[in-house]
């Protein structure tokens, strides 16, 4: 089959068969091409969905880091949907990665990540959906991607608690979670927070970040971002009381969990 012949709207409604007879390199050259697209059915539907599973079967193992390396790249992209399609390429990067050890050069995973914590902390366009654009989400796909970085680089992971906290505390926002952004955060941090051998100081104090935040906030109409802060605790005390569903309750959830509700009196006075 030539490349030129691919039919994606065929390959999608049949639930994405390997194309025979394609290039693997040529296969991933076009679907990330594509996932640059401002069309969010050649975007979504077609390329991510298509990256995704392809790489979930191992059709992409040989171009696996190159598929990562474009992606860290589309973090300086100039269009919002490059950049924030990009931490989901790498999610999904990572995810095989960890599953067939060897297959993703540490360094390579540590440039990634380089190039995403940059950019999660400065991307300014973080609206979950656009009725052109469709889905958006920078703070719901980072947090993914955030959670997938703490499997590979578990060194890393208190700098990833660190970093989902300055999001979820970034001021220079006029956009209130309205797509289930503070759901995804609080999962990313309940992932991250299964890290074995995490120590209690370890696991509570990245929350730190969000007292220092909330210190001397006026009691006026939140703003924005404090909405935003107190939406994904609410969110984070519900996911380490009940756990993952795959993954459980993680080790410290109650002391977290505690801290977490000691900085809701802050908007919850009334609470016991």
């Amino acid at each position: 089959m030539n490349i030129d012949l691919v039919d994606w709207a065929s390959i999608a409604a049949d639930g994405f068969p390997f194309p025979e007879g394609v290039p693997a390199s040529r296969l991933a050259a076009e679907l990330s091409a594509m996932l640059v697209s401002a069309d969010p059915e050649i975007r979504d539907d077609y390329a991510y969905t298509g990256v995704a599973q392809w790489i979930k079967e191992g059709h992409f193992d040989e171009v696996l880091q190159a598929l990562g390396d474009t992606a860290a790249t589309r973090f300086s992209h100039p269009e919002v949907q490059a950049r924030t399609f990009a931490p989901l390429v790498l999610c999904s990067v990572l995810t095989r990665g960890n599953a067939v050890p060897g297959l993703v050069p540490k360094e390579a995973v540590e440039r990634w990540f380089a190039r995403f914590s940059t950019w999660y902390l400065a991307e300014q366009d973080t609206r979950g959906w656009d009725d052109s654009l469709g889905w958006l989400h920078a703070v719901a796909h980072g947090a993914d991607a955030a959670a997938a970085f703490a499997k590979a680089l578990p060194d890393r992971r208190t700098e990833l608690l660190e970093l989902c906290a300055r999001r979820m505390t970034a001021q220079q926002t006029d956009y209130r979670y309205s797509q289930l952004e503070d759901a995804r955060l609080a999962r990313a941090l309940t992932r991250i927070l299964q890290a074995p051998g995490l120590k209690q100081e370890e696991a509570t104090g990245w929350l730190t970040v969000v007292v220092a935040a909330l210190d001397g906030i006026d009691p006026g109409p939140a703003p924005v971002w404090a909405f935003n802060t107190f939406a994904t605790l609410q969110s984070l005390h519900l996911h380490l009381t009940r756990g993952l569903a795959d993954e459980g309750i993680p080790p410290h959830a109650d002391a977290v969990a505690i801290h977490a509700c000691d900085l809701l009196r802050v908007p919850y006075r009334w609470l016991a």
